[in-house]
């Protein structure tokens, strides 16, 4: 099967170049300039106006299968991660059961084989007592270790410093966390409670999961990363002070890596009284001016990664009041939209955007083939009309939740198509999941 894209806007690897390129079964075949590929090809785009990007990859998603499938399941979020140029992730283990052991990760990886629309790897659970499976798992298949040192579901909290050091001495794989300080969280709950009761306003999440809480948690991840040399991937950074643990070397040359998260590059705490609970994630979007430091961050390779941790509720559930509500929205269907908005506003440039969501996950991961607009690497591609806005209403929305914190933000950027390994799994407005298109991701370790 092959297609034959022609005179798209490529952007890949710092550069912008007006390109046709070839795909052949599920590989780029071949990548020149326009006119210099015969039109033979069974299928042939005409993306005149458009660009062309490497398919994203979000290493940070919570699908919510198995036991929260009201929620969303692997077959319903993969096809919003279609639909927004997503065309790999790597899902979380705070599922129920929570996935710590290798049958249980079989099991996610038997599904996402079956129902996932887009490519596809599960992080294995850390707790205080399962290092003995940590260091049993494939490293070829496993995108890595999640570590939650704030609270979570099930027994995958870890807050014992023996365990955390003996995780990160001896994982095979990158370590990533989820660094808040659960002691200073419940202090300041309970001083919160004490006088609103349940009912606390949501504008004081960011006191109640706050810059010290996360600081605190961060600075002895990384304290301890140092000391064993194990390789620390800091996820969802939301605070200016936490950025003083980093260091701007390339990406391939660090032991401590760090992420930050689509919302907390959009939203600051200013959006709290117009958005409630909607905007209620842990960590907490704080103000604007760690929004802002955030951005320089990336812009000054301190911060390596832009992912979404996308994690749905029921529409119900976030309208619990403040204690009740739970923490978690979805975001992976407009990421790369908000990303490209972003840039729009001059904050970065389109380039920027493909480096951080696409090269350098895969950089990081060592994932196989993918990541980049190359020849001989899979045909995992998006291609964006600049020039196209769209509003984000429940009428476009791909979630299960059928909910967005973004329904009614109009975005200046459209995602025409969407390739995942070759095959059309999304076209103007239209998933086409018939397909079984996504397969298991593989790393180069």
């Amino acid at each position: 099967m092959q297609t034959l894209i022609k005179n798209a806007l490529i952007v890949n690897e710092g550069e912008r170049k007006k390109c046709d390129l070839l795909i052949v079964d599920d590989k780029i075949v071949k990548i020149a300039d326009i006119g210099n590929i015969a039109n033979i090809a069974d299928t042939i785009i005409d993306a005149e106006g458009l660009w062309l990007l490497p398919g994203i990859i979000d290493d940070q998603v919570h699908f919510r299968e198995p036991g929260m499938t009201q929620k969303g399941d692997i077959y319903s979020e993969s096809r919003a991660a279609a639909a927004g140029g997503v065309t790999s992730f790597m899902e979380m283990p705070n599922t129920n059961p929570s996935t710590t052991s290798i049958e249980l990760l079989n099991q996610k990886f038997d599904i996402a084989s079956k129902n996932s629309l887009v490519n596809f790897s599960f992080f294995i659970g850390a707790t205080n007592e399962n290092i003995d499976v940590i260091k049993k798992i494939n490293i070829t298949e496993v995108a890595g270790v999640k570590m939650f040192l704030g609270s979570s579901t099930g027994n995958l909290l870890v807050d014992d410093n023996n365990a955390i050091e003996q995780i990160l001495a001896n994982s095979p794989i990158i370590v990533a966390a989820h660094c808040e300080d659960d002691n200073i969280i419940n202090q300041n709950l309970t001083n919160f409670k004490n006088k609103y009761g349940d009912d606390i306003p949501i504008k004081f999440h960011p006191e109640i999961r706050s810059e010290e809480a996360c600081y605190s948690s961060s600075s002895n991840a990384v304290k301890i990363a140092k000391k064993t040399g194990g390789k620390l991937h800091i996820f969802h950074l939301s605070t200016a002070k936490e950025l003083e643990l980093l260091s701007d070397l390339p990406i391939n040359e660090k032991n401590i890596t760090s992420e930050v998260c689509v919302h907390h590059l959009w939203f600051n705490d200013n959006d709290y009284e117009k958005y409630g609970t909607k905007i209620k994630w842990n960590p907490s979007i704080k103000k604007e001016s760690d929004r802002l430091a955030l951005i320089q961050a990336l812009k000054d390779g301190k911060i390596d990664i832009v992912a979404t941790d996308h994690a749905p509720h029921t529409k119900e559930e976030k309208e619990n009041n403040y204690t009740k509500a739970p923490s978690g929205g979805p975001m992976v269907q407009h990421s790369l939209q908000v990303m490209l908005e972003l840039s729009k506003q001059g904050y970065f440039s389109p380039e920027d955007v493909v480096k951080w969501m696409c090269h350098n996950p895969a950089k990081l991961y060592k994932i196989d083939g993918r990541g980049y607009i190359r020849e001989n690497y899979f045909a995992d591609l998006v291609l964006v009309d600049p020039n196209t806005d769209e509003i984000v209403t429940q009428d476009n929305i791909f979630y299960k939740c059928r909910w967005s914190p973004l329904e009614g933000t109009k975005l200046s950027h459209q995602i025409k198509t969407t390739f995942v390994n070759g095959k059309i799994v999304f076209n103007n407005g239209k998933i086409f999941d018939n397909i079984a298109a996504g397969k298991k991701l593989k790393f180069n370790r």
